[in-house]
C-alpha cells in the first residue's frame, strides 16, 4: 500500500503547478491532502477528480481556509470527518477513511507562528488530539495519521535548530508532546523507520534561497500504530517538482488495504 501526504497550501494553486498530473503517475492507494483553501463545491471539475480515485473532502466553515481531502483507489467501508471539538471541526482539519485492515486519515495541526494567542490555541489542539490518540489505542485495527503536524521532532528535523528553539514548531513543549506520542504511547514515525538521513525536510520558508539551500523543517508525517512498524518498506520526500512550500511525503507499506 502506498500512502502520499501533501500540504497543498491551496489545492487550486497546487493543481496549476502540476500536482494532479504528478499524482496520477504515482500508483498511490491513498493520497492525503491538507490546507485546500477551497470548498468541495468549488472542486467539481475533472482536474480535481482524476480517473480511478474516489475523492472525499472536509471543508472549513470559513471560505478560503484550511480543509482536508482523501483520494483513494479503493472504496472505503466508512468515512469519518471531524474529531468532536470546535478547533478541528470548524476548521476542517480531520478526515478518515476506514478500510478492511487499516484506517487512514488526512489531518492538520494548526501553526502557532503568528501570535502568542495562536500558539496557545495550538497547544490546546495538541492536548485534545492527544485524547483522540489515546482512544485510538483501544481500537482493534491499525491506523495511519498522515498530514502536517507543524512540529519538528528532533534537531535533525530542522535546519538551524539551535536558533529556533523559541520558535513555534520547535518549542520544548511541542517536542515533548510528539516525543510522548512516539515514545510512551508507542506510535511510529513511519518515515524515520526506514530513512535516517539528515536534512530530510518537507517544508521550506518562503524566502528566495531556502529551497535551493535546503533550509527547512520536517513538519509532515505519517504516524502509525505500533503493529505497522515492520510493514514500512520505503519512504521518500519528493523534491523534483515544487507544488507548494511543502513537499509530498511518500511511504510504502507491506500491507493490503
Amino acid at each position: 500500500m502506498r500512502v502520499i501526504t501533501f500540504n497543498t497550501q491551496g489545492i487550486e494553486q497546487a493543481a496549476d503547478n502540476g500536482f494532479f498530473d504528478w499524482m496520477t503517475k504515482q500508483d498511490a492507494d491513498v493520497v492525503c491532502l491538507q490546507n485546500l483553501k477551497a470548498k468541495e463545491y468549488q472542486l467539481d471539475g475533472d482536474r480535481y477528480h482524476p480517473e480511478g480515485y474516489h475523492a472525499y473532502f472536509f471543508d472549513a466553515f470559513e471560505d478560503g481556509f484550511s480543509g482536508v481531502a482523501l483520494y483513494t483507489r479503493h472504496l472505503p467501508k466508512a468515512i469519518m470527518t471531524g474529531l468532536g471539538f470546535e478547533q478541528c471541526d470548524f476548521n476542517g482539519r480531520f478526515i478518515q477513511a476506514d478500510f478492511d485492515k487499516v484506517s487512514v486519515s488526512s489531518m492538520t495541526i494548526p501553526s502557532g507562528l503568528r501570535s502568542p494567542e495562536e500558539q496557545a490555541a495550538k497547544m490546546e489542539y495538541l492536548e485534545l488530539f492527544m485524547g483522540h490518540l489515546k482512544k485510538t489505542l483501544r481500537k482493534r485495527r491499525e491506523f495511519i495519521f498522515a498530514g502536517t503536524f507543524n512540529i519538528a521532532h528532533r534537531p535533525v528535523d530542522l535546519s538551524n535548530w539551535y536558533v529556533n528553539q523559541r520558535v513555534s514548531g520547535f518549542l520544548a513543549e511541542e517536542r515533548e508532546w510528539i516525543e510522548e506520542v512516539l515514545g510512551e504511547m508507542g506510535y511510529v514515525d513511519a518515515f524515520r523507520e526506514v530513512n535516517k538521513a539528515e536534512r530530510q525536510y518537507t517544508w521550506w520558508p518562503d524566502y528566495n534561497r531556502a529551497w535551493t539551500l535546503n533550509e527547512g523543517a520536517r513538519l509532515d508525517y505519517q504516524i502509525t500504530t505500533a503493529n505497522l512498524r515492520k510493514t514500512v518498506k520505503q519512504a521518500q520526500i519528493y523534491r523534483d517538482q515544487r507544488f507548494s512550500e511543502h513537499a509530498p511525503l511518500i511511504i510504502d507499506y507491506d500491507i493490503d488495504i
